[in-house]
């Protein structure tokens, strides 16, 4: 089979491999569509957030059909179509074990939930940043019409955070430099999209200068994570999600007691899987438009370098069809 390797520090390429052997309690599965992460290009270059190392095969945003099953394994079949968690106890898939950039991979269907039919293989490997903004959400308190919620960053995860905060009923302002990502925002749902420059007039305007009663930090910057702290209303919630590794930034820390803030971070989407898929189902959002670039898995280096390139790639897959 072919698969996408990280064989070390900023070395990937696409290789050769055996076939996995599934084990009694194992399944095996086809990749159908995998998403490049940000955090797949940190861990490209020896940054991620809990020890790792190579070679390894990357890809934790996916979408797959099972083409096998051990014997032990009684929940899934052949033929059904899956996707999974990445967060998996101390472990992370695609991280600190091997992911799902390849033809085929090993899974454990204790990981797997069935793809709802209203969702494509393209929306299926969206599940996985859907259920980070999704949880960071539930984690913030959950949010409501009563509610002005404020998205830093129109990245993939951000851009996620605008559809589940619109679909939940929240009045939701998006600030992203970038005015192509803020028209991306505006065609997911958000009511108003402002330059960072611009932001505090927009929200003294909106709210009567009450300030926003949910910040969704998603850019992990750690300038912009200071910034949540001053946009947030008094007894606001700040949700952090976009993930930082080791920077650092000048923060007004006093503004957290002052304005008596409840702050929460969240990284992956433990437990929150079912219902984040009953939710998509449920709600009808469409979330493809976010894929500007497809490859097949002999391109997935190409894959890789245009997910360095933000300014024109807000999310590409790698696109894959092999069958046993």
């Amino acid at each position: 089979m072919k698969a996408l390797q990280y064989q070390d520090k900023s070395v990937a390429t696409v290789v050769e491999l055996p076939t996995p052997q599934i084990a009694d309690d194992e399944v095996l599965v086809a990749a159908r569509s995998v998403g490049v992460c940000h955090s797949d290009i940190d861990l490209l270059e020896g940054r991620y957030i809990i020890p790792f190392s190579y070679p390894l095969i990357p890809g934790h945003e996916w979408s797959g059909e099972v083409v096998a099953v051990g014997s032990a394994v009684t929940t899934l079949s052949p033929g059904d179509r899956v996707v999974g968690e990445c967060v998996i106890g101390a472990d992370h898939f695609g991280f600190s074990i091997s992911g799902a950039a390849a033809e085929f991979f090993v899974a454990r269907p204790e990981w797997l939930h069935r793809l709802p039919d209203e969702l494509s293989y393209t929306m299926g490997a969206l599940v996985e940043p859907f259920s980070v903004a999704y949880y960071a959400l539930v984690r913030a308190g959950g949010v409501d019409a009563s509610d002005v919620v404020v998205v830093l960053g129109a990245g993939p995860v951000g851009l996620a955070v605008v559809a589940a905060a619109r679909a939940m009923g929240a009045v939701v302002v998006v600030v992203e430099p970038s005015a192509d990502r803020r028209t991306s925002a505006e065609a997911l749902g958000a009511h108003h999209t402002a330059h960072p420059d611009d932001v505090d007039d927009l929200l003294k305007d909106l709210t009567a200068g009450r300030g926003a009663d949910v910040v969704v930090e998603a850019s992990g910057r750690p300038a912009v994570m200071a910034r949540a702290l001053e946009l947030v209303a008094f007894q606001g919630r700040i949700a952090y999600i976009g993930i930082d590794v080791g920077q650092e930034a000048p923060a007004k820390l006093g503004l957290i007691q002052s304005k008596e803030l409840r702050i929460t971070g969240s990284i992956g989407s433990p437990g929150v899987w079912p219902e984040t898929l009953r939710f998509l189902a449920n709600s009808g959002i469409d979330l493809t438009a976010v894929v500007t670039q497809r490859y097949g898995i002999d391109k997935a280096v190409e894959a890789l370098e245009a997910a360095h390139h933000p300014e024109s790639t807000i999310k590409a897959h790698i696109e894959l069809t092999a069958a046993l």
